[in-house]
């Protein structure tokens, strides 16, 4: 048993008790500050990280924007082909999923935590005889495995998912779900584990923190009077004195942004240097411009949609070239995601068919409208080949068959051939 489980009841002198002692340890004030220590896991640290950076809120905001607005329906299949979508009552839970929330409020909760975190988790209850659905922390769930073995053998050769337990601070068993009772949200797998997602920021957390120095840099310089660092320099005959009153004098009269500019007095026997560079030599823009495209490229969302530096510049905002990123947004990067939450969130609804599947509804997106308009045309040219093939004599219902599945060889004959459908042998 853990030593923090043995007294988690027990009150210590002053009125502690064992999880308050324990937090003496992780967080305290200073001067007016609250300082939290970094006692948190990997997956914490790196969603504290990521967050704080304005490219990466920036990203996963515009993520979010768009994936929330979509609908779930469910969807048949017959020969293999997916029907019409359709909804029934068991699509209440994820309307209305839980107090005061709807369908977008959901997603947009779910893909908050997966970019975070790498993993969503949500489980189902039911409250005075209806059900809603209930966030897992992710910081507080763990994913429960087993061996695959041969039988006769004990030499695993796989493994198998067996749960997920939910912990509290002290590492003390809350609750336990069977992956069947859980809707768990893992757009990007984690190679190290077979049942586990991980966050696209894991892999560009150099650049994150290189654009978060890159920041700092630029408030050091206007905190340095907006200048480069200068380099004064003294006869040797200048006594010590002498010169702590010139370094506070100085000090006081050019450091900081509102003293920038101002001219500088010397006395004798000073020499003033300037040392380092300023923006343009460092090319600040091009260097930080490059990372944050890195950080919108992991995060799959095109420069030009994010709006930084990189993608506000030439060819980019074209029309032809912005619907073409709007386009690879779309079809590279939230239809996936709508895809795996669709998989995910099946789990916790009742299927009215088996061969039915839970699937996304895209028509209504905003976002999407141009893609409808391709549709159409794909839908007209669709329309003229089964005209002809209809007056060349083909039977109407298998040529609708062989456009829609693409399959030529479903096509029937009716024996009679051009727009007049004369019989073949007739005079």
């Amino acid at each position: 048993m853990a030593l923090a489980n043995l007294f988690s009841s027990e009150v210590r002198s002053g009125g502690l008790s064992w999880n308050d002692y324990l937090r003496l340890f992780e967080e305290f004030s200073f001067y007016g500050h609250r300082y939290i220590a970094p006692t948190a896991t990997t997956e914490q640290l790196t969603a504290l990280q990521g967050q704080r950076n304005p490219i990466v809120a920036a990203a996963i905001h515009a993520r979010m924007l768009v994936f929330a607005e979509a609908r779930f329906l469910w969807q048949p299949f017959s020969d293999g082909r997916p029907g019409r979508l359709f909804g029934n009552q068991s699509l209440s839970l994820i309307e209305r999923p839980y107090t005061n929330a709807t369908t977008g409020d959901l997603l947009s909760r779910m893909l908050v935590d997966a970019d975070l975190y790498g993993n969503s988790y949500w489980v189902r209850r039911q409250v005075r005889g209806s059900a809603e659905m209930v966030r897992l922390d992710p910081n507080r769930v763990k994913i429960l495995t087993g061996s695959v073995t041969e039988p006769n053998s004990e030499r695993p050769y796989g493994s198998e998912l067996v749960g997920y337990a939910v912990f509290d601070e002290t590492d003390q068993e809350l609750a336990m779900f069977l992956p069947e009772e859980v809707c768990h949200f893992r757009p990007l797998p984690d190679p190290n584990h077979s049942f586990r997602g991980r966050t696209w920021l894991s892999t560009i957390l150099d650049d994150v923190q290189a654009d978060d120095e890159l920041s700092t840099y630029k408030h050091s310089f206007m905190r340095n009077s907006a200048t480069p660092n200068l380099v004064v320099s003294f006869d040797p005959s200048i006594t010590k004195e002498a010169f702590d009153t010139f370094k506070q004098r100085m000090d006081s009269s050019h450091r900081g942004v509102d003293r920038a500019f101002k001219t500088l007095y010397l006395g004798g026997g000073a020499d003033v240097k300037v040392v380092g560079a300023n923006f343009d030599q460092l090319n600040l823009k091009a260097v930080q411009g490059a990372g944050e495209t890195r950080i919108a490229a992991a995060a799959g969302v095109p420069a030009s949609f994010l709006g930084i530096s990189e993608g506000l510049q030439g060819s980019a905002l074209n029309a032809g070239n912005y619907n073409a990123a709007r386009r690879r947004f779309a079809d590279g990067t939230i239809r996936p995601l709508w895809r795996s939450a669709a998989g995910a969130l099946a789990q916790l609804l009742p299927s009215p068919d088996p061969s039915a599947r839970l699937w996304y509804d895209d028509s209504d997106v905003p976002f999407l409208q141009e893609d409808v308009l391709d549709s159409a045309d794909i839908r007209a040219k669709d329309a003229s080949t089964m005209r002809q093939l209809v007056d060349g004599g083909f039977e109407p219902q298998s040529v609708v068959d062989a456009v829609t599945t693409g399959d030529m060889t479903l096509l029937r004959h009716t024996g009679s051939l051009s727009v007049q459908l004369q019989p073949t042998g007739g005079e």
